[in-house]
């Protein structure tokens, strides 16, 4: 096991770790636009399967910056680690989860995968069956904002590994 001992200021990256561009700073009223669809959709939104999506979606996006920032988020929360470590094979390890969380799960994964096609109306029909119409309006709200921040956050190459809990929402 390797421990990494040193810890970075943001303009201090390697530059093979560095990323690309400050996105939050040339586009600032995008990202505060952004911040304010996060917090809209997490109104009236079960906060663990508000993590749940979030980690599943930047699982299947390959973002390691939101991947850092809500599994921490979810630790601090008190997430346990096995459940957010089955994530990744959730279909294979459903006895983990609540058939609510599963619905919010599969639908976080259709909606995040859509070269596999359009949400499969199973797959809609089920979270009808576990989320009031409010509350299933804001989980696709929910999916749709951590897939726009895992592309600002692949696309630009933000860095994990320094985020703390508390330090900003997205």
């Amino acid at each position: 096991m390797t421990t990494n001992t040193h810890h970075h200021a943001t303009s201090e990256y390697a530059p093979e770790h560095a990323p690309r561009m400050q996105w939050t700073e040339h586009a600032p009223d995008v990202y505060k636009a952004m911040a304010r669809l996060e917090a809209a959709s997490r109104k009236g939104l079960d906060p663990v399967v508000a993590e749940l999506v979030k980690i599943r979606s930047s699982q299947l996006n390959h973002c390691a910056f939101c991947l850092d920032m809500h599994t921490k988020d979810a630790l601090a929360a008190g997430e346990s680690i096995e459940r957010i470590v089955q994530l990744s094979a959730w279909e294979e390890s459903q006895h983990f989860y609540t058939p609510k969380e599963i619905a919010a799960i599969a639908l976080a994964e259709a909606m995040t995968v859509l070269t596999d096609g359009f949400v499969p109306d199973e797959v809609y029909e089920n979270a009808a069956k576990h989320f009031d119409d409010a509350e299933l309006a804001h989980l696709i709200a929910a999916i749709i904002t951590i897939n726009s921040w895992n592309r600002f956050a692949v696309t630009t190459r933000m860095v994990p590994g320094h985020y703390t809990p508390g330090d900003h929402r997205s």
